[in-house]
């Protein structure tokens, strides 16, 4: 919820700023010159490239602040690291009470320190203790250990800093939260601060090492560039042929009310259905190879490229095939000249769609058994918790479907020059 405020913050601050540059940079001459034919045109709309590096920055501005990365000039507040203490007061069986002290060291993660030293204390029946903490972590703190007298006697502690506490409760105390177990057991848990730990969410440089050494080294007996280039295969091909079924059939239910009675159940009926819900099916029908996976990226490609087939057909202007008849056209000639081109940019939004999806199947469809691909990278990182591989996974595929939709983009302005005009 933070993080999205913060997210929030910062797009607000960063569409006023680009707007007031954009009126200062932008010569007004007269009225006429002011006027605007763009609102509602989607075609005459483009990426403000100053928005998409301030929001690029901004993204790694908030992961860094909330992971204590270098290359963040601000950070949020981290974990509590260093030397605290707290007071707790012990009742023997006799109702007496003695207070003593006890003196925490809270480390980083992995670090290998020695629990601070005690120091007087040791007048009452309650002992000056110590303990040491990971940063995030909890520990427990064994007061009784030293102290004379023990559970079974009647001993137990009453209050933590003067604040009464009993099983189950806690109480606040400086840098940190003190409860005391089911057993009456006092445990420390440091103030974990807003940051996050490595193992949870790792710094932009880790992943950045992290990729560094994966594309020289490898993972998993693979090199990068064979992780990343079968998925890419499995999701072309997954694409294709669900391309080449999805568009014919498209358009015959957009031409034929047969077609459309026969097949809309089914497409309508297999449309939300994920993908990952027919895995086990896939499996068993297609087995675990390479079939299964492709077989899946095509279900996930199929529906979509039918839909947007069928929509891009049943969406052409009446007037045009009117008026291709009234020049005398075939229904071939319309069928080539008016339906097709006309239709185009519905299927090429759909097949943008249909490649994302795609892409966000890959990793299920290489849960199946497979030995390389990105998903497999993902998947078999997360089974060791090395989330800078997984994130790292994630980027790639998310850069690596972007490139291909700016491809597709791309293409679609070259083959579809017509797109948004009457």
């Amino acid at each position: 919820m933070i993080i999205a405020l913060i997210y929030a913050s910062i797009f607000v601050i960063a569409f006023i700023a680009v707007r007031l540059v954009s009126r200062l940079m932008t010569a007004r001459k007269d009225f006429t010159s002011l006027k605007t034919v763009t609102f509602g045109d989607e075609s005459a709309v483009s990426p403000d490239r100053a928005a998409t590096v301030i929001s690029v920055l901004g993204i790694f501005l908030i992961w860094g602040a909330f992971t204590g990365s270098a290359i963040a000039p601000i950070h949020v507040p981290g974990p509590f690291i260093g030397d605290t203490s707290f007071t707790y007061t012990a009742r023997n069986p006799d109702g007496q009470r003695d207070r003593a002290d006890v003196a925490i060291r809270v480390h980083v993660v992995g670090e290998d320190v020695e629990a601070p030293e005690l120091a007087g204390g040791d007048e009452g029946f309650a002992k000056n203790d110590s303990a040491k903490v990971a940063a995030w972590r909890s520990g427990l703190v064994r007061v009784r250990r030293n102290d004379e007298g023990g559970r079974e006697d009647g001993y137990e502690v009453v209050q933590v800093n003067g604040q009464s506490i009993a099983p189950g409760e806690s109480v606040a105390v400086d840098d940190g939260t003190v409860s005391m177990t089911a057993k009456g057991t006092l445990s420390f848990e440091p103030e974990k601060g807003w940051q996050m730990e490595k193992i949870w969410l790792p710094a932009p440089e880790d992943v950045w090492s992290r990729l560094v050494e994966i594309a020289s080294d490898g993972y998993r007996n693979f090199t990068l560039i064979e992780h990343l280039g079968w998925s890419l295969i499995r999701v072309i091909a997954g694409f294709a042929l669900g391309s080449l079924v999805g568009i014919p059939l498209g358009y015959a239910m957009g031409l034929s009310n047969f077609f459309r009675g026969w097949f809309d159940p089914i497409v309508e009926f297999m449309r939300p259905v994920p993908p990952l819900a027919l895995i086990p099916l896939v499996i068993i029908w297609f087995g675990i190879d390479e079939t299964g996976k492709i077989i899946l990226l095509f279900l996930a490609a199929l529906w979509i490229m039918t839909i947007a087939s069928r929509a891009g057909v049943s969406g052409v202007n009446i007037t045009k095939i009117h008026a291709a008849y009234s020049l005398g056209a075939s229904k071939w000639q319309i069928m080539r000249h008016v339906i097709v081109p006309n239709s185009l940019p519905e299927i090429f939004t759909g097949a943008r769609v249909a490649m994302g999806v795609c892409w966000g199947t890959v990793v299920a469809a290489e849960l199946v058994a497979a030995e390389k691909g990105a998903g497999q990278m993902i998947v078999a990182a997360s089974k060791f918790q090395l989330t800078d591989i997984v994130i790292m996974g994630i980027i790639l595929i998310g850069i690596i479907g972007y490139g291909i939709d700016i491809l597709m983009r791309r293409a679609e302005r070259f083959l579809v020059p017509w797109k948004g005009r009457s």
